[in-house]
C-alpha cells in the first residue's frame, strides 16, 4: 500500500514511524506546511515527500493520515474525498459543531471511507472493558466513572485553539463511554474550575473539570479533567454493574500512590499520552489501512466524533450556565 500522511509535527511523526513499520505499507509519503520538517522526517524514515498537497493526493495513494492542525482539518478532508481517498484525521474534523455537520455530510455523499483518531478504542484495558460488558460478566451498570489527568498544562497560546477542556481533553472519555457501554448520553452536568495560570480563564477556559453524564439506560457516569496532575499522565475508567467491577489504567506505571500498605509507588510514571497509548496508536494505524484496503470498515466513524463533540458542546453549556443540558442528536 501507498499510504500518505499531512502534518509530521509530535503526532504526524510518530503515526509516520508506524507507518513506515507496518507490513502493509509499501511506500510511505509526507507532506507538511514546514517543508524541511517533512524532508527531514521522510530521509530518516526513507520515505517520500510531496510539496503539495495536491501532489500528495495526486500521487496514487491507498490512504492518507492527517495529523495536520485542527484548523485545516474540515479542508483537507474535502480535498481527501474529492481525490477518492479513504482518510484517517485525528480528532475534531472540523473546527465547530457546525463545520463538522456539513462536513460529515459531504463525506456521506462521497463514499470515501473515514477514520476518525480516538485511540483508547484500540488499548487492550479499554477493549476488555467493553468485551466484559458486551458479555453480561458485569451485570447491569450502574455507575462509569473516567478520569484524564494531564501532567502538565499545554502551552498558553494552543489554550485559544483548543476549543477548551471539554472538547480537547475530556472528549476522548466521551467517546470512551459510548464505545464501552454501548449507551448514548442523554444528559449532562459539568462544572469546571480554575485553579493555575491565569491563561486558563484568559481563554475561556478552565483547567479541571468534572462532568457527570446520564446515560439512555440511567446509568451514571462521572469525568474528571485536568491540567495540573504533577505526579504523572492518568488515564482509567472503571465500570461497576450488579455483578462485579472492572477497571483499567491501574498498574505499575500508573502516577497514584496509596495509603493502603504493601503497594509501591510507581518507579516511571507515564509521561504523556504517547506512553501511555503506544500500543493503542500502533494498533489505530494497523486498522486504518485495513480500513483503506476494505478489509473492515471505519472503527471509528464521523458519526462517533460527532456524537463524542455534541457531549462535549453539552457540557460546556452545562458549566457556563450552571444547568443540566440535554444532549440532541
Amino acid at each position: 500500500m501507498r499510504i500518505g500522511l499531512i502534518g509530521t509535527g509530535r503526532i504526524g511523526a510518530f503515526h509516520a514511524g508506524t507507518l513506515a513499520a507496518l507490513p502493509a505499507v509499501d511506500r510511505l509519503v509526507l507532506h507538511d506546511a514546514a517543508e524541511r520538517q517533512a524532508r527531514e522526517l521522510a530521509g530518516k524514515l526513507g520515505a517520500d515527500w510531496a510539496g503539495d498537497v495536491d501532489g500528495l493526493l495526486g500521487s496514487g495513494l491507498d490512504g492518507v493520515v492527517i495529523a495536520a492542525p485542527t484548523a485545516v482539518h474540515d479542508t483537507l478532508l474535502r480535498a481527501a474525498a474529492a481525490a477518492g481517498v479513504p482518510v484517517f484525521c485525528e480528532k475534531p474534523v472540523a473546527a465547530t459543531l457546525e463545520g463538522t455537520r456539513a462536513l460529515l455530510a459531504e463525506l456521506a455523499g462521497s463514499g470515501v471511507p473515514l477514520q476518525v483518531g480516538f485511540q483508547r478504542r484500540f488499548d487492550a484495558g479499554y477493549t476488555a472493558l467493553r468485551d466484559a460488558v458486551v458479555a453480561g460478566d458485569l451485570g447491569w451498570l450502574h455507575t462509569v466513572r473516567a478520569c484524564t489527568a494531564d501532567p502538565a498544562p499545554p502551552p498558553a497560546g494552543y489554550l485559544p485553539l483548543s476549543g477548551g477542556i471539554f472538547r480537547d481533553c475530556a472528549v476522548h472519555d466521551f467517546d470512551s463511554v459510548r464505545w464501552v457501554t454501548g449507551r448514548e448520553v442523554v444528559e449532562v452536568s459539568a462544572t469546571g474550575a480554575n485553579r493555575g495560570d491565569s491563561a486558563f480563564a484568559a481563554a475561556g477556559d478552565v483547567d479541571t473539570a468534572v462532568t457527570v453524564l446520564t446515560l439512555d439506560d440511567s446509568t451514571l457516569v462521572s469525568c474528571t479533567a485536568t491540567r495540573y496532575n504533577g505526579a504523572g499522565y492518568d488515564v482509567r475508567m472503571e465500570v461497576a454493574g450488579s455483578l462485579s467491577t472492572l477497571a483499567t489504567g491501574y498498574g505499575d506505571r500508573s502516577p497514584l500512590r496509596t495509603t493502603t500498605g504493601g503497594q509501591p509507588s510507581p518507579a516511571a510514571p507515564y509521561d504523556g499520552f504517547l506512553s501511555r497509548f503506544h500500543d493503542a496508536y500502533v494498533a489505530e494505524m494497523a486498522a486504518f489501512t485495513e480500513v483503506a484496503a476494505g478489509l473492515r470498515p471505519s472503527p471509528c466513524t464521523g458519526d462517533d466524533a460527532l456524537a463524542a463533540l455534541l457531549i462535549a458542546e453539552a457540557a460546556d453549556r452545562s458549566m457556563r450556565t450552571g444547568r443540566p443540558v440535554r444532549v440532541e442528536g
